[in-house]
Parts: structure tokens; sequence; C-alpha cells
């Protein structure tokens, strides 16, 4: 076996990383636009985007010359420092939002998550309710705000005090939140739970229980933010939302520098003065080269028309999934789209798509989710049009055969 081929890679991945992932399903090696090659040459219609983080695609030259200016100037230094691009980049999200308020920059989502948890208990309260299905991170705190039962119970007990209520219900989240909560958190999308919808008055009416008992209204936007759904954030979209929600704290990263880490919590008003110097603080967070990063992705998005973009081919993208009878719900809007299939089998569905050449998600045994790059193409969504009936074949008929066994 050559050295440079997937199986090689693959080899040497086991022997070399801990298997928090398991087996990893190739190995890619080179990527333009919305499609990888791996190292045995093939390519891929990349429908993933890296969990919708890679923004702008694979190599995109407003990226590339961004983060290669930036290395040449200033990779790293301490946050005793501030720096031109992280400054700009603060302005420039709370500008997005429409609101004044102060950022903290972290490197992942889960990091703008305990950011943010930490700052809920700057509010004299330690209760936080959450909704069931929501996915926020994996270290400890974050993950006490996860509801899903395989990731908390292997590493009980967590940080209290989290109430998880059914997403959607604003009944149920009413009769949860007293005087006591510090903050209420919800998704304005639900990501790993396979790109769910809440009725649209849900976040008008989150912010309302949650401010009538004086508690802050936080919206994980890390999975839904920068443009995935065809706005800036999910909460200001008036297909996800019918009203106005200002929250006060919002959290991002995933597509936010389109594959250099960067997380952000960003808490608005009143609610960005509840840190004082010495409350948190990160090494990395905010570093120039990830906010140089972060800069060019949010002027791409902007000067190239994306979020249109995204609107455009989310809607053709649904049309081309649904189109199928055995997809039997179509969820979502922009580019992020969620799918439930007659049968029991998004795993295999993942298999068949990457022997077709797609690479795909499947967040249940019956639930698929598409967050490909902002810079998917036509051409990509023609690709797919036509394998996508032979993928779900093949799937069915794996799963048949296993059964048959």
């Amino acid at each position: 076996m050559s050295e440079s081929t997937t199986g090689a890679w693959g080899a040497r991945y086991s022997d070399a990383l801990m298997n928090t992932f398991g087996p990893p399903k190739t190995t890619l090696v080179r990527g333009s636009g919305a499609r990888v090659v791996d190292a045995d040459g093939k390519e891929y219609v990349d429908l993933l985007g890296g969990i919708a983080v890679n923004t702008l695609g694979h190599a995109h030259p407003a990226l590339v010359r961004a983060v290669a200016d930036q290395a040449a100037a200033l990779v790293h230094v301490s946050n005793f420092f501030a720096t031109p691009p992280q400054v700009r980049l603060a302005e420039l999200l709370l500008q997005l939002l429409g609101t004044d308020g102060r950022v903290f920059f972290a490197n992942s989502g889960t990091e703008a998550n305990e950011a943010a948890f930490k700052l809920t208990r700057r509010t004299g309260r330690t209760r936080v309710v959450v909704a069931e299905g929501g996915f926020h991170g994996r270290t400890m705190g974050a993950l006490a705000l996860t509801s899903k039962e395989a990731y908390r119970s292997p590493f009980e007990p967590l940080p209290g005090d989290v109430v998880f209520v059914p997403y959607g219900d604003a009944e149920a989240l009413a009769a949860a939140v007293d005087t006591s909560v510090a903050a209420v958190l919800l998704e304005p999308v639900q990501g790993e739970a396979g790109v769910v919808v809440p009725p649209a008055d849900y976040l008008v009416r989150a912010q309302q229980v949650a401010h009538d008992a004086g508690a802050l209204l936080w919206l994980d936007e890390v999975q839904t933010g920068i443009g995935r759904t065809g706005t800036w954030f999910a909460h200001q979209n008036p297909a996800i939302v019918d009203g106005t929600v200002v929250p006060d704290i919002v959290t991002l990263a995933k597509g936010l520098a389109g594959g250099v880490p960067i997380g952000a919590c960003i808490a608005t008003g009143g609610s960005g003065k509840l840190f004082d110097p010495g409350n948190h603080g990160t090494t990395f967070g905010g570093n120039p080269l990830a906010a140089a990063a972060a800069l060019a992705v949010l002027d791409t998005i902007e000067n190239d028309g994306l979020l249109a973009h995204s609107v455009a081919l989310g809607e053709r993208l649904r049309g081309v999934l649904g189109a199928d009878p055995r997809v039997t719900a179509v969820r979502g809007t922009g580019l992020m789209v969620g799918i439930d299939i007659s049968v029991a089998v998004a795993p295999d569905v993942v298999v068949a798509g990457q022997d077709a050449g797609f690479i795909l998600n499947a967040t249940g045994p019956d639930r698929l989710r598409f967050v490909p790059p902002l810079v998917l193409t036509e051409r990509d969504v023609d690709d797919l049009a036509a394998a996508w009936a032979g993928i779900l074949d093949a799937a069915y008929a794996a799963a048949a055969d296993g059964a048959d066994a």
C-alpha cells in the first residue's frame, strides 16, 4: 500500500490519534469551492461544509489572501494588547446585530458558550433553562447545557443548575422560568437535532418569558449564524421568527472565520458590562489571524451577495431532496436543510453518498442534515439532483441486505 493513499493515512491516524471520532471516512487533501479531493484523487461535493464551518468553501481567494497578509504582519499577541482586526471584527459584529454591547472572542463554539455560561452567573442567579434536543458543546460546562444523554452520562455529575424543557413549547418554557433563572438558552434552529425549526412566535415568546422573570435571553447561533439561514443571524430571519428579538447574549463560531478557529460571545446592552477584569480569559481568543479571517468572510458574504444566494440555492436544494417520495419531511431555510426519510437508513445514505461522490451527514437513524458552503453552485446541486435517487436506492438496498444477512 502506498504511503500516500487514504488507507495508509487512515492506519496512521488510528495509531496516533485518540479514538474520539471513530475511524475517518477518508483522508482529504485539498479543495476548491464546495468540492474536496481525497488522498486517492476522488472528488466529492461537500454538503457538510466542515459541519457548517466552511462558509466560503475551500481555498477561497479572499480568505487565503487575508490569512497570508495577516500572517506576514502579526499572527498572535497576548490579550494585554489590542490589534486592529480584533477591534474591527467586534465593531462589525455589533453593527450586524444592530445593537450596542461587548464581545468576548474565544476559539470555538464550546468556548463561546462557556464564556456565556459564566456570564450568566454574574447576574447573581444560577439556574439556566435549556431546550431538549439542543447541542451547546462538549466541555464540562457546555455539556451541562446539552441534553443528549449519550453525551452527558459518561461525565456526570455535570455543573448545575440546568433545567431542560421541550423545544418549541412556549408554555413549557413559561412554566419553568421564574425569578431564580439567570438565562434561557435556545438555538433559533436546532442543528444537531436535524434542523428543527420552532413555531414562528417561539423566540418572541421566549424573550418575553425571560424578561418578565428578569432573566437573560441567550441565543446559541454557533451553527445558525453568519448567513447560514439567509440572514446574518437566524433570529433576524422572518422565515424563522415572526417578530423582533433582541437577545441579551449571542454565541457564534463555526462559519465566522470560514475554517480558522474562532468563537464569539456577544453580550448586548447592559449585559456587556457583567464581566470585570479577571472574570474570564483566553490565550488565543481574538488573535489577529483569526479576526482577519473572519473579516474576510463577512466582507465576502456582503460583497458577493451570499445571503441572497443561500436563500435561492437552499430553496432549490430542498426541492431536489424532497422530490423523492422516500423523503418524508424537508425543513430549514437558506443553506441549512434537514430531511427525514421513510426508513431508518440515514447512516447507509451517508455511505452511499460518499461512494457516489457526496459528503453527507446523518443526525439520526432517519434524519440527514445539509449545511454546505454558502458558495455552493448550481452545478453542485445539479450533480446531487442527478445522483440523489441512486444514492437512496443504494442505501435502501444495503439496509435490506443487512437485514437479510
